[in-house]
């Protein structure tokens, strides 16, 4: 079977080439210089040319604060694109199998982990433009797994726990948000089980929602301690502080927890702590040649 893999350079489409690697079926990973998914002809026609019978999308605009201006991109990748795949794997009889965010519920009040059947309420405009692309999906009657996950981070690219490395390692004092809370998400663990779901052809009459993030709760202030616990970065003094003194242009979720009980009833999925799986995440940072194939 055909499988398309967009946003390959990024996090999780790294991740899914690692998890991947020993499959029997055939794995076609693109990014933008490959196939622009903003081109619905050009994604129609990759589709029916390589007979691709799932695609996983992990392409789209994530960067939360320049969305506030530069909406119209941001709905062009996370929305109009996405209905390009829907619309080219559904004429091929295909199943999509999207990524999504917990920003879908920006405003969201309370402290009870999030189910796939709360209302959505984003309150920027990334949290809107991919709540969009969840809905481009549903009105093109595609078959489709949407996945909404959070506070990702692996070894590849930009993001938070490569960040914090660097920031502990280097500075004397350091201050982070105690005030948003949620779990960090290896993108390991979530491509693993994207795989696993394909590899068994488990996705064939489980379209739906899905929420997936590593397991327990902490703030970003916990997460950075434990980052620098891990890496051994005990120079750095760490203090907790308010969402308000480091003014952003979006709202974000104070607590955006997902619950992952109909992902793990479903498909028998065991969801690793986010402590074990940052352990595993930092080693692999700090000994590179683990990561190479």
């Amino acid at each position: 079977m055909n499988i398309l893999v967009t946003g390959a350079n990024g996090q999780l489409g790294n991740c899914m080439s690692n998890a991947s690697r020993d499959s029997q079926d055939n794995y076609i990973f693109t990014d933008v210089s490959e196939l622009d998914i903003t081109d619905a002809k050009a994604v129609a026609q990759m589709v029916k040319d390589n007979d691709v019978r799932v695609i996983v999308n992990c392409a789209a605009y994530t960067n939360v604060d320049k969305a506030e201006s530069d909406g119209e991109f941001a709905e062009v990748l996370n929305a109009k694109a996405v209905r390009n795949l829907a619309d080219a794997v559904k004429a091929n009889d295909g199943t999509l199998i999207h990524i999504s965010t917990d920003y879908v519920f920006g405003g969201s009040l309370g402290n009870t982990p999030r189910t796939e059947e709360e209302p959505a309420n984003p309150t920027g405009v990334y949290g809107v433009t991919k709540l969009h692309g969840e809905q481009q999906i549903a009105e093109s009657g595609v078959k489709a797994l949407i996945f909404r996950t959070a506070w990702l981070y692996s070894e590849y690219g930009k993001n938070f726990v490569k960040t914090m490395l660097n920031l502990t390692s280097t500075k004397s004092e350091l201050k982070v948000v105690f005030d948003q809370v949620g779990t960090p998400t290896y993108a390991q663990n979530l491509a693993d089980t994207i795989f696993s779901i394909i590899e068994n052809r488990k996705y064939e009459g489980n379209e739906g929602i899905y929420h997936y993030s590593n397991e327990g709760v902490c703030s970003w202030y916990d997460f950075t301690k434990m980052i620098a616990e891990i890496a051994g970065n005990t120079g750095c003094d760490i203090q907790p502080c308010h969402s308000d003194e480091f003014p952003s242009p979006v709202m974000r979720p104070s607590y955006s927890v997902l619950d992952k009980t109909k992902l793990k009833s479903i498909f028998g999925v065991r969801v690793p702590y986010w402590t074990d799986s940052l352990r595993k995440c930092i080693k692999n940072i700090q000994s590179p040649k683990t990561n190479e194939a």
